[in-house]
């Protein structure tokens, strides 16, 4: 391998497959997520090498891992991608201040429970700008976010989301989305309108898959209790886990977020006690340096406005859905 040149260049579509390779940890998860074949990826890291002189992979077993000079030269594209960003929001910002589309993506339960109030104030605040909506969850949203293809981000705090550190996003704290138990009409518990999630531990559950965020928050909750729930169903439409838990099919936990897709349906919801409830944190996040955007920066107003209004309505809520 050459030494580095003081004139050396690289190619920031192929540093690009270097950091979902950091993502991902594999060739082949990061040409799945990239939609390139296993080759392609290599031949696109060993360009990239010999661009800039030093080797940045190595073998691990059958796979590779990235080498010292790798995270070197991936805290520079953090900081590039970070400055290239703050350029074009500048371009889009001189002269007529905005552009014609933004393209959000977002966690189903966001689209069902934030999105509706946010496009429809968007409507009035953005008239000239075209808002479109992709249901997604870590890591693909923030591969997409990477790529371009979306550029506002909502997700939900979990081991699939990218650390607060990560020097590649611009973040939003928007809420706390509380989660309570929800349970059929008749069950034992129903009237109690409080109870400890251990009391639950010998029912049946409804939970999403293990990778989704649903599953995942649910899964965590539950260990934290101290126990490893009986799942029933793995389910991840929330409507569909309401219709579910209306049948006596089992228990779960649903957040409020997503209450009115649930509010009509014969079932009990319930708090749980003993200290802080069972939550979900959202945020919101665009690539770094992109917060200087001007019709971004209305996107990212307007969810931290709808959300407080959210947070405030499940506040004065609490309590008032029950058994029917």
């Amino acid at each position: 391998m050459e030494q580095v040149s003081e004139s050396f260049t690289v190619d920031l579509r192929r540093l690009t497959v270097l950091r979902e390779l950091q993502r991902r940890g594999s060739l082949a998860k990061t040409a799945t997520a990239l939609h390139l074949t296993p080759s392609a990826v290599s031949q696109q890291l060993a360009a990239l090498a010999r661009e800039a002189g030093v080797p940045l992979t190595e073998k691990d077993g059958r796979g590779v891992r990235l080498t010292g000079q790798a995270r070197v030269l991936l805290a520079h594209a953090d900081l590039i991608a970070a400055q290239l960003e703050r350029a074009r929001a500048d371009l889009a910002a001189y002269g007529s201040g905005g552009r014609g589309s933004v393209t959000l993506g977002c966690l189903s339960s966001g689209i069902l429970g934030l999105l509706p109030d946010v496009l429809r104030a968007l409507d009035e605040r953005l008239p000239q700008v075209r808002v479109d909506v992709v249901e997604s969850e870590p890591p693909d949203l923030f591969t997409a976010l990477d790529g371009g293809q979306v550029d506002v981000a909502v997700a939900v705090h979990y081991a699939e989301a990218p650390p607060h550190t990560d020097a590649r996003y611009t973040r939003v704290e928007l809420f706390t989305d509380v989660m309570d138990i929800a349970v059929p009409a008749g069950h034992r518990l129903a009237g109690r309108g409080r109870v400890g999630l251990r009391e639950l531990a010998a029912e049946s559950w409804i939970v999403g898959d293990a990778r989704s965020c649903v599953g995942a928050v649910a899964r965590s909750v539950c260990a934290a209790a101290g126990f490893t729930p009986d799942i029933r169903h793995a389910v991840n439409d929330w409507g569909a886990l309401a219709a579910l838990v209306e049948a006596g099919q089992g228990v779960a936990l649903v957040p409020r977020m997503v209450r009115p897709v649930y509010a009509h349906r014969r079932l009990a919801l319930l708090t749980t006690e003993g200290g802080a409830p069972p939550s979900r944190h959202v945020f919101a996040a665009v690539r770094a340096g992109a917060e200087g955007d001007a019709v971004l920066g209305v996107v990212l107003d307007q969810l931290r406005v709808t959300t407080g209004e959210l947070g405030g309505a499940a506040a004065r809520s609490l309590g008032a859905a029950g058994s029917p």
